[in-house]
């Protein structure tokens, strides 16, 4: 072996290196010195940057063979190296969510472990693709492209084309640095699991790479698939948030609404509170507020039902009491775990000489409150039991006349229950509530259920809180119409004899 200590920088040429050189493990000479003295291209492929006469690098793991007069030969395992790579990969494409960024974190891990340039293709709709693609020190860019503009291997490859294949990009391509007529480069498949694929193309690659270009390419279809799922969850949930939020209520001649909701969590944008209002025959309106048992989307799902349940049913009802036994009804057939509502169910009828009749229903839920012209507030008193509990409930109800101007308040307990203060742990209280509203009776229904949710928020002081609604309908002020010049009469002129 004395024959193989050859000068530094130079690779000994025996049939024992030759032998090395076509060897899949890398192998690395080094010296007492700790100076590489040779490497085979196995080696080559997994540590770019060393050459023979440089310093041994740290960290190397290996299996190291004693051959005498000071050299050592350290057997590199390539798994070793490709596992870093694919740990690196995990780590950085774990957490992402977002499909763009998935595929800019790709192009920036290709160019930088595998490849000189790198493109990342993802098919849209109507024979267009995006692409990311960057070539050496480039920044990633993103573009747009159409089917026609890619080479065959690479629409092959979308096709469904499983494994990787080498190919010529004719003419050229911006993609891929542009710096020769016909690059050479690898297309790899990226597999999702929901059918849909998309294709990594990439030049340069080093000799025994193909399968670490599948393996990434494998880890880049997971991340891609997890983010294209939860954005597709997210248009779901959007779509599904936007159907059961609160609609505001239907315009009715005489009447005014005011609303406010704040759901526990802002990022649900929904709860399960609810209310609403829809126009009765002879001019009227069913409206209702309330507040179903327990949070999150069960309890979003059981409020969508019972305001689509009042939606039908006030078609063919519209006494507030029977209403409620009918709606008690329907949560009783349906399976919902036990949960049950509260709520205050209402009639709307405005008068021809001004001022509104209510027909107020009460379920369980808190009094509400009739605002006053001169300025004071009535705590209405509504005993009934909770709506979706027995088949033989007993709900009260009770008529209130509001003169123009006058309002009516409904509120969930979210207003009531809320916390703060000092020590950040007293309820706020129906007597706080009735003494914000005091002498509000002139305010516009709308800045009147601000109000409430105002109140209530400086209240909590930014702390946690439970779902927030405010309902009011007020009985428009009677308008005395102006008086036009036109009409005044004109004065009789005399004329003098």
């Amino acid at each position: 072996m004395r024959e193989m200590a050859a000068p530094v920088g130079t690779v000994p040429d025996t049939a024992l290196f030759r032998l090395l050189d076509h060897v899949g493990e890398g192998v690395l000479l080094c010296d007492g010195a700790a100076t590489v003295r040779y490497l085979n291209p196995a080696a080559a492929a997994m540590l770019p940057d060393v050459r023979p006469g440089s310093s041994r690098p740290d960290g190397l793991t290996g299996r190291e063979v004693t051959l005498g007069d000071g050299l050592v030969a350290l057997y590199l395992d390539r798994v070793d190296s490709a596992a870093a790579f694919l740990a690196a990969t995990a780590q950085r494409l774990g957490g992402q969510l977002n499909a763009a960024r998935v595929c800019r974190a790709t192009i920036e891990l290709a160019v930088g472990e595998l490849a000189a340039a790198a493109l990342l293709v993802l098919p849209t709709r109507r024979g267009r693709v995006r692409c990311w693609h960057a070539a050496g020190a480039q920044a990633v860019r993103q573009d747009q492209a159409t089917l026609a503009d890619l080479p065959g291997a690479v629409r092959d490859t979308l096709d469904g084309h499983p494994v990787a294949q080498p190919f010529l990009w004719p003419g050229g391509t911006p993609y891929l640095g542009g710096g020769e007529a016909n690059p050479a480069a690898w297309v790899v498949p990226i597999q999702a699991a929901s059918g849909r694929s998309a294709a990594l193309i990439v030049t340069e690659l080093g000799d025994g790479r193909v399968e670490l270009l599948e393996e990434f390419a494998a880890r880049v279809g997971a991340a891609l698939e997890a983010a294209q799922l939860y954005a597709a969850q997210s248009r779901v949930a959007v779509t599904l948030q936007e159907s059961l939020r609160p609609e505001p209520p239907a315009p009715v001649k005489g009447l005014a609404w005011g609303t406010a909701y704040r759901p526990a969590r802002a990022a649900m944008r929904i709860g399960g509170d609810f209310y609403g209002a829809h126009p009765i025959a002879g001019g009227g309106s069913v409206f209702y507020l309330g507040d179903v048992s327990g949070k999150g989307v069960d309890a979003a799902v059981l409020t969508g039902q019972v305001r689509h349940s009042l939606r039908a049913l006030r078609r063919v009802e519209g006494d507030p009491q029977r209403l409620l036994h009918l709606l008690n009804d329907m949560l009783l057939e349906g399976a919902h775990d036990g949960r049950f509502a509260t709520m205050i169910l209402g009639t709307a009828h405005p008068r021809p000489g001004g001022g509104v009749r209510l027909t107020l229903a009460g379920g369980g839920h808190l009094p509400p409150l009739i605002l006053r012209g001169d300025g004071t507030v009535d705590a209405l008193a509504l005993r009934g039991m909770l709506v979706g509990v027995t088949d033989e409930p007993v709900f009260g109800q009770r008529e209130v006349h509001l003169a123009p101007g006058e309002s009516c308040l409904l509120y969930t307990d979210g207003v009531t229950e809320a916390r703060g203060g000092h020590r950040g742990d007293e309820m706020y209280g129906l007597r706080r509530l009735t003494g914000a509203v005091s002498g509000c009776a002139a305010m516009p229904a709308p800045a009147l259920a601000e109000r409430v949710e105002q109140v209530t928020a400086d209240w909590l002081g930014g702390r946690d809180h439970d779902d927030i609604a405010a309902l009011v309908v007020r009985a428009e002020p009677v308008r005395t119409p102006s008086r036009h010049l036109y009409a005044v009469q004109r004065p009789v002129a005399t004329v003098a004899s």
